[in-house]
């Protein structure tokens, strides 16, 4: 029922995507000594970033097919083109990944505020207070 709210659906769309980051992040975290590996992020969060995931998402019909998503967040990474390489060709800067991190918190915690702010709204609109 609430589900069909369109504050509900963005509310879930944003707190997904803060999650899919942090996973991203900790990925960068646990290769930023492998040479050769390069820092990703997700795109900016968009409210059709799911619907934009799935119509770009390539299908592996065939046991010998390659699937090229990382993770739950395909369709979405960047590469991170800011960080500067090191001598092995690593681009993480743990600093970097640390402030990404704070941020993807930030925006997971404004998800969930507005998802509890919303559901106060409809308690209140129905007569059953907070």
């Amino acid at each position: 029922m609430f589900g069909n709210l369109d504050v509900f659906q963005v509310a879930s769309q944003m707190a997904r995507h803060a999650s899919m980051r942090q996973g991203v992040i900790a990925r960068n975290v646990a290769n930023a000594n492998t040479p050769g590996f390069k820092s990703m992020d997700l795109e900016t969060f968009r409210p059709d970033v799911r619907d934009r995931a799935a119509a770009n998402r390539m299908n592996v019909t065939r046991d010998g097919h390659m699937s090229f998503g990382r993770g739950g967040a395909s369709g979405l990474e960047i590469e991170d083109r800011s960080a500067v390489p090191s001598p092995n060709g690593n681009t993480v800067e743990i600093e970097a990944q640390i402030l990404k991190s704070v941020d993807a918190e930030r925006q997971h915690s404004r998800a969930m505020a507005v998802y509890q702010s919303s559901m106060s709204l409809l308690r209140t609109s129905i007569g059953r207070g907070r």
